[in-house]
């Protein structure tokens, strides 16, 4: 008899995909218990002779995780929609499967970053603040006003499935326009969502009031938004990321804030993670720092740690992938 396919799980699940994991009599688990990120030198240590790795976006499989985990390694799959933490060439040229969780996230993701969005424009932050003093003072025609979103003109860098979530949303509020900028044109979503691709990013961020970020991070997003594009915000333009800390450079963008180049920002994602608390950014009253909570829900994660354990079983057992990335 063949020995049981083993599996290395990075992290607890949520409840219903954990014991469905732990409930597999068909392999051998090897599960960190802890909370925290698996520290990278156990990493290296437990995914010595596994036939799969069930990761998070804290854990980073490149070459040295690959090669430590040795030639069993069938599949990587990871609980997220993102995989700039997975090193794709070296899978592909050890022919190595990756499973992601699309779909299940794109409402959580969507509604987060609307709600990021309202929260910036209408300074949600200083409220928050303010209100936890006896310091409101009389009633004020100009207290706190912020900035209405119906009727402006919206901007997506990235259209693809929360992109287009995003947008779709966007419609309630009666934007003046609504374009993307992305590396290939999206001609059922522009009929389906009235939206028009700018593909000059100068051009595109310049008649943009709110500007939201849902690409993926890849060496031609990294550092996108940086002090060279940001000359290209309108002034009171919203800036919004739920999409990777990557894109955005972090320094720039307290200049560009601090100068008024660009109105107000709202995070969900930083670079690093967590982001540090000294970092200067977290001063200013017109930047709003969330800590990555874009498809924080118990049904949203529920969903997605039952499709990455789907996936990985899939992979050891030889099976097509319900999810995966071409490489």
């Amino acid at each position: 008899m063949s020995p049981k396919p083993r599996i290395l799980c990075t992290r607890l699940l949520t409840p219903l995909a954990q014991r469905r994991l732990e409930s597999e009599t068909r392999i051998s688990l090897v599960q960190w218990r802890s909370e925290a990120p698996m520290p990278r030198a156990e990493l290296l240590s437990q995914i010595q002779g596994v036939d799969g790795a069930l990761v998070l976006l804290t854990d980073k499989i490149d070459a040295e995780a690959v090669d430590a985990a040795g030639p069993g390694l069938k599949v990587v799959s990871t609980v997220s929609v993102g995989y700039d933490h997975v090193h794709t060439p070296t899978l592909a040229q050890r022919n190595i499967k990756l499973g992601i969780t699309p779909d299940v996230l794109t409402d959580a993701s969507a509604e987060l970053t609307l709600g990021l969005l309202l929260a910036t424009a209408r300074r949600f932050k200083e409220a928050m603040a303010i209100a936890k003093t006896d310091n409101w003072g009389a009633w004020n025609p100009f207290f706190l006003t912020g900035s209405l979103i119906r009727g402006k003109s919206m901007g997506i860098i990235g259209f693809g499935r929360i992109g287009q979530a995003v947008a779709e949303r966007l419609r309630a509020f009666h934007p003046s326009t609504l374009n993307y900028y992305s590396p290939s044109q999206k001609p059922d979503a522009e009929r389906s969502l009235g939206a028009t691709r700018i593909q000059d990013l100068p051009s595109f961020l310049s008649t943009t009031d709110i500007v939201i970020v849902t690409c993926k991070l890849t060496n031609d997003t990294r550092g996108l938004l940086n002090s060279e594009t940001m000359k290209h915000f309108k002034k009171d333009s919203i800036l919004i990321n739920t999409a990777r800390g990557g894109i955005i450079n972090h320094d720039d963008l307290y200049s560009a804030l601090v100068s008024g180049t660009i109105g107000a920002a709202g995070l969900d994602v930083t670079d690093p993670e967590p982001f540090p608390a000294a970092h200067p950014l977290h001063t200013l009253p017109n930047c709003l720092i969330l800590p990555h909570i874009g498809s924080a829900t118990m049904e949203t994660r529920e969903a997605m740690s039952d499709l990455a354990v789907s996936n990985v079983l899939a992979g050891v057992f030889g099976e097509e992938l319900p999810a995966s990335v071409k490489l």
